[in-house]
């Protein structure tokens, strides 16, 4: 996800997060569709009037410094930082730009992570220190008395539950902190699937393997269709191609041993 956000991203931002169209949001506020859209547009984005900046930050309910994204607050009011119980250490990372602050911002206000907090807190107060302690200690206990009168039944399934079932306290924490980190991340991430810097789920081979796989099902000259999705691929103008250049692309395809051997007869005219 970005760093920083643009005027139009947060225009749009804005707008979708409300789940409203364009048509929509010209009859909440009066500005027009095609201004709306230009306000939202990243290439040759339109210079906003000071009219339709105040509309539209009393629309959103948020500071007209927001919308132009001189800062990432909504809420215009200063908060004192000893408020927050934050440290100099603190504030100095966070200056530092050293990383995503966004980031942070949406995995502290996501849903689960009061939770997350909470079980870290338990943890590292070790406030459940001594439940953990005092089950363990009862299971092996019983354990013991059993095996002092049935020594026999050390490799007994009852006498294996007994042990199985004494917990680490690491080892709880970790597995339900881990499950809620999991469900905080793919949340934030499905957020961001479409941004412009997310990783896209498919990679330049899969497209053309997927391209490949198509042209063997259908009819026609397929090494005219592969050395298509070859121009494709490499970002090359096939129909700019000199007729010289097309041809001596398909000579070198059916070089190809993969085509030679694939048992399909190359040379057949292409079914009309």
């Amino acid at each position: 996800m970005k760093c920083n956000v643009s005027i139009p991203e947060r225009m749009k931002d804005l707008r979708v997060e409300r789940h409203l169209s364009l048509e929509e949001l010209e009859a909440a506020v009066g500005i027009s569709k095609s201004a709306l859209g230009s306000y939202e547009s990243t290439e040759g984005c339109k210079e906003i009037n000071h009219g339709s900046i105040l509309k539209l930050a009393d629309f959103y309910q948020v500071s007209t410094d927001y919308l132009l994204c001189r800062t990432d607050n909504r809420n215009p009011e200063n908060i004192e930082l000893t408020e927050l119980h934050i440290n100099d250490g603190v504030v100095e990372l966070l200056k530092s730009e050293r990383f995503n602050n966004r980031l942070l911002c949406e995995i502290i206000s996501h849903e689960k992570f009061r939770e997350l907090l909470a079980d870290a807190e338990i943890y590292v107060d070790g406030i459940a220190t001594m439940r953990f302690h005092d089950m363990n200690s009862s299971l092996a206990a019983v354990r013991a008395m059993i095996l002092e009168a049935h020594p026999e039944a050390a490799a007994d399934r009852a006498i294996k539950v007994l042990e199985a079932c004494q917990v680490e306290e690491e080892d709880f924490f970790c597995h339900v902190t881990h499950k809620t980190w999991d469900t905080i991340l793919y949340d934030i991430r499905k957020a961001h699937e479409n941004d412009n810097e997310s990783a896209p789920d498919t990679t330049p081979a899969d497209e053309l393997i997927r391209e490949v796989q198509k042209a063997m099902q259908s009819p026609g000259d397929r090494v005219q269709q592969f050395t298509e999705i070859f121009c494709k691929a490499f970002q090359l103008k096939y129909k700019r191609l000199s007729e010289e250049e097309r041809t001596t692309l398909k000579k070198l395809f059916r070089k190809s041993p993969l085509i030679k051997h694939s048992g399909m007869n190359f040379r057949r005219r292409p079914w009309k």
